[in-house]
C-alpha cells in the first residue's frame, strides 16, 4: 500500500507528469513545456532535477528554428517508477509453470491466458467496429501497465509497446509471454495479430 500512495503523489506531481510524457515519447524542453502549460525554465529545472535522480536522460538533437534542442528520454532505470502488476510473481509463476509443461502447452496457456483477460473487457470492444476495437485495445494495454499506440506503414498496421510493456517481468525469460498479448489482441480486435517482439533485458514491444 505504501509503493501505491508514493506512485500515486509522484505521478500528481509535476515531476512525475513529465515522466509520464517522456514515457509515450522522447520529447524537447518546449514539447514538455506546452504540454504541461509551465514555462522552459520551470521544466529545466524539473529535468535537472530528474537527471540527476538517474530518471531521465538526454537522447540527441532536433533541429529547430532559430538553435537545435536537446530532445530527452527516460533513462532505462525510470521504468521501476511505473505501476506493474505483479511482475516479479508472475515471472516465478510462469517461471513454475514452464518446468511442468512442453513447450506446446505452454504456448497453448499464453494464448488462453490471453483470450481471458480480453474477456474480462469485453464490454469495451462488443459491438465496435475495427477502428473502435483498436482504440479499446489499446486502452486495455495502457490499462495493464503498458503504453501502446497504432500505426499504419504501407499498408501493415502495427501496435507498439513504445517504452513500457505490463509483461516485461515474464518476457525477459520466457518470450513465450508475448503470446498472452497477441492473443488478447486478437480476441479484442476480431484479426490475427502476429507479435514481432524483441524480448530481454529492454523489451521493445511490436
Amino acid at each position: 500500500m505504501q509503493r501505491i500512495g508514493w506512485n500515486r503523489r509522484l505521478f500528481s506531481s509535476t515531476r512525475g507528469r513529465i515522466l509520464a510524457l517522456l514515457r509515450t515519447e522522447h520529447r524537447t524542453v518546449s514539447d514538455l513545456a506546452a504540454a504541461l502549460q509551465l514555462t522552459d525554465n520551470a521544466v529545466r529545472a524539473h529535468l535537472l532535477s530528474l537527471e540527476r535522480d538517474g530518471l531521465v536522460q538526454q537522447h540527441g538533437i532536433r533541429s529547430g528554428t532559430r538553435k537545435p534542442h536537446a530532445v530527452y528520454k527516460l533513462s532505462d532505470d525510470a521504468e521501476h517508477v511505473f505501476p506493474k502488476a505483479y511482475g516479479l510473481l508472475l515471472a516465478h509463476l510462469v517461471n513454475a509453470i514452464g518446468t511442468r509443461l512442453t513447450a506446446r502447452a505452454l504456448r497453448a496457456t499464453m494464448y488462453e491466458v490471453g483470450r481471458d483477460v480480453a474477456e474480462d473487457h469485453v464490454a469495451q470492444f462488443r459491438g465496435k467496429n475495427r477502428h473502435g476495437r483498436i482504440k479499446a485495445a489499446l486502452d486495455v494495454l495502457n490499462d495493464l501497465g503498458g503504453s501502446a499506440k497504432f500505426e499504419e506503414k504501407n499498408g501493415k498496421q502495427f501496435i507498439y509497446g513504445r517504452n513500457g510493456c505490463p509483461l516485461a517481468a515474464v518476457t525477459t525469460t520466457h518470450p513465450e509471454g508475448c503470446l498472452i498479448v497477441e492473443s488478447l489482441l486478437s480476441r479484442i480486435i476480431a484479426v490475427r495479430v502476429k507479435k514481432c517482439c524483441e524480448c530481454g533485458d529492454a523489451p521493445r514491444c511490436c
